[in-house]
């Protein structure tokens, strides 16, 4: 079998290294341009299609669990009409961390194949385990999604609470925190945040 599989292997190099008899060297140029351009197109169209909200609730995992806690939301209705869909918020708009996020993403596929989500109670009990991921995530990339939207240099303090200024003029600013620091839980429903630093509920007597 192994024997075989390097005959073709070595058959195949032969072939793709041999100097062309019937074709030009423009005509090979030429050919592999277009070829070249093509594939790319598929290839950025195909991203682009994996990049809607439409493909990302396609799946019934995603469209009754965590896209009917984010209908319920102002990033889903509000009064200007601007929204937020599942890409704004979970993939990077720059081309590099784009690829990197959809790389990454590929892994959800065997969550599919393996059905470890596929009812409500099984999302239920995985619930903290996959928002921790997504935070953790967000934390290493500096928030780089909610960035997709809001810009740290056109925040304007004086029409935020005395809270929020505060905190996004020293923590924000000084890069101790980040986004998802403070904002977790802004779109889906948060899972128990027993342990989760600043999270804690203190006790009172």
């Amino acid at each position: 079998m192994w024997g075989r599989l390097l005959d073709f292997l070595e058959h195949s190099w032969r072939i793709l290294t041999r100097p062309s008899v019937y074709f030009s060297l423009g005509f090979l140029t030429i050919g592999g341009f277009v070829a070249g351009v093509v594939f790319w197109g598929a290839f950025n169209t195909a991203l682009e299609l994996t990049n809607t909200e439409t493909f990302c609730t396609s799946c019934h995992e995603m469209h009754d669990n965590v896209f009917q806690e984010l209908k319920q939301t102002i990033y889903f209705t509000n009064r200007s009409g601007v929204r937020a869909s599942c890409p704004n918020c979970h993939v990077p708009h720059e081309w590099t961390h784009k690829i990197a996020r959809k790389m990454q993403a590929s892994k959800e596929v065997w969550g599919k194949i393996f059905a470890t989500i596929s009812t409500p109670e099984k999302f239920a009990a995985k619930r903290r385990e996959l928002a921790e991921h997504e935070w953790a995530r967000l934390k290493a990339n500096d928030s780089l999604e909610c960035r997709n939207c809001h810009s740290f240099e056109s925040m304007d303090f004086t029409r935020q609470s005395a809270r929020a200024a505060q905190a996004h003029g020293t923590l924000l600013a000084s890069g101790e925190r980040t986004c998802i620091d403070c904002h977790k839980g802004i779109a889906h429903k948060l899972p128990d945040m027993a342990g989760v630093p600043g999270w804690d509920v203190p006790v009172t007597n």
